[in-house]
């Protein structure tokens, strides 16, 4: 009876092999193959060895060169060749031993020499010693810090604000600390290195808009508006940031916050606003491109400032929102795991804070300032001034290219050393160039500062006062290698703005 069963069903297999497609059969065909070669391969593969004698092996160790770990860097490097600063750089500096007019800080309203500010962080020294010890978790966090932060959040009127202990770390820490992977972000082309560094750590996708252009930025806001259509469920859980300066580091040009406010509400994205040239220097008190677009400053997701320009201290800040402002207490790199502010350094930005408050005035003159001088350069040709008439910053620019970045950069630099010369300290504008996503042209900066010492209200001291022009004998004067006529004429017309 078995048997028969048997012979049944090997007859039913047979049946059923005659009867299936004939791909069915080339598939466990070649499945069976594949087993069978599984079951009696290797695993690997012995690499054949041929072993060397110790000469041989020394002779090879001879004839290795290891790749530097740095490339090489120029003798002539200006980062190996830095000009020494001696005494605070106030509307005069000492550069390298030479007393100068001083127009490359970010001194804008002259409070870094101010006796009430010293007087305060001298105070805050000799109660408190000269740093922390230790990150804001860790006993970090000292008194001062939090009546700084609460002054911040009063003064830019929003319900909270951090404090970080490095200016460049503030924007860099507070994107990644909320966009991440997978989120969106539209960032102009001239965002400062420290947005782009921001930008690496969060890995988030980068769309770059045109400097200042709307159009662009709208252009792909709906662009990706059309992507989110196609995947709505992905869209529900991505992010979309749009990241901007109120006045950008490296053209001095002002953003339309306006506009993007529009944008913002349109496309349903958040905006982050870096003012760290903007806080202190436009609208009526001081408070930045809100406050001079008459902007609700609720409309702003993130404020970002350094507290190095205007308040002259050390480290920034971020204000918004209480609910956004601690997720940095947790996730801002640079506030969880840096040392705190050195609470000198924070009593001596509440000082700032009181002067401004107090002062009203010294906020207003600042543009007013930066537009007559700004006027008064048009005149030097061969250069062109770059950016707003009322930044603090601006840079001038060759009208002309060489052709060649390295011969542009030196063109630069013998003007930036011809005006040390006259007793007037600029500095030439220096980058990353590996580094940059959008490298600007190169160019020198000026800081056009604000002082209440010296020669008067907001009126820089005189400087070294130029001789009559042209010079006596213009081949033989050293005040003039390799310059012709017109840009002898050019360097005096520069020295007799800066000593009005």
């Amino acid at each position: 009876m078995a048997t028969a069963t048997e012979q049944w069903v090997l007859v039913e297999m047979v049946q059923a092999l005659y009867e299936a497609p004939a791909y069915h059969l080339i598939l466990e065909g070649i499945l069976i193959l594949w087993i069978i070669r599984l079951l009696f391969s290797k695993t690997y593969k012995l690499q054949e060895r041929s072993d060397l004698t110790v000469k041989e092996k020394e002779e090879l160790i001879e004839e290795w060169q290891p790749e530097p770990l740095v490339p090489p860097v120029p003798k002539d490097h200006p980062a190996l060749n830095y000009n020494i600063v001696s005494g605070p750089p106030s509307h005069k500096i000492v550069v390298n031993g030479k007393e100068c007019i001083n127009f490359a800080s970010f001194n804008f309203l002259g409070l870094l020499d101010n006796p009430r500010v010293k007087a305060a962080a001298l105070a805050s020294l000799k109660k408190y010693g000269v740093g922390t010890c230790g990150p804001r978790g860790f006993y970090g966090t000292f008194d001062v810090h939090l009546d700084l932060e609460d002054r911040l959040a009063k003064f830019m009127k929003t319900e909270e604000a951090i404090i970080y202990s490095y200016g460049f770390a503030t924007i860099a820490s507070a994107i990644p600390a909320y966009s991440k992977r997978g989120d969106i972000v539209f960032v102009d082309r001239a965002a400062c290195f420290a947005i782009q560094k921001g930008l690496q750590a969060s890995r988030s996708d980068i769309k770059l808009f045109k400097h200042n252009d709307m159009a662009d930025l709208e252009r792909l806001l709906k662009e990706q508006e059309i992507e989110d259509q196609k995947n709505p469920r992905k869209a529900r859980v991505t992010r979309r940031f749009i990241v901007v300066e109120g006045l950008y580091m490296n053209t001095g040009t002002i953003c339309p916050l306006p506009e993007l406010v529009k944008l913002k509400y349109k496309y349903k994205a958040r905006i982050f606003l870096e003012e760290s040239l903007s806080f202190g220097v436009l609208g009526e008190h001081g408070r930045g491109v809100t406050e001079h677009y008459g902007i609700n400053i609720d409309d702003i997701d993130l404020i970002s400032a350094n507290m190095e320009n205007a308040l002259a201290s050390i480290g920034g800040f971020c204000c918004g929102r209480s609910f956004v402002i601690d997720h940095q207490r947790l996730s801002g790199q640079g506030y969880c795991f840096s040392a705190s502010l050195p609470p000198l350094l924070a009593a001596a930005a509440i000082e700032a804070l009181n002067i401004m408050e107090e002062n009203p005035g010294i906020t207003l003159e600042k543009p007013e300032k930066s537009k007559r001088f700004q006027v008064t350069l048009v005149v030097i040709s061969g250069l062109k001034v770059v950016g707003e008439s009322l930044s603090p910053a601006f840079h001038l620019q060759l009208e002309e290219s060489t052709g060649s970045r390295e011969q542009d950069v030196r063109l630069l630099q013998e003007i930036v050393d011809q005006c040390m010369n006259r007793s007037i300290a600029l500095t030439q504008a220096r980058y990353l160039e590996k580094e940059e996503k959008c490298l600007p042209p190169p160019r020198r900066t000026g800081e056009s500062c604000v002082h209440h010492q010296g020669g008067g209200p907001g009126r820089p001291a005189l400087g070294t006062v130029p001789g009559p022009w042209p010079p006596a004998d213009r081949t033989q004067d050293s005040r003039w290698p390799r310059r012709g006529l017109k840009e002898s004429k050019n360097m005096w017309i520069f020295d007799r703005i800066v000593t009005k």
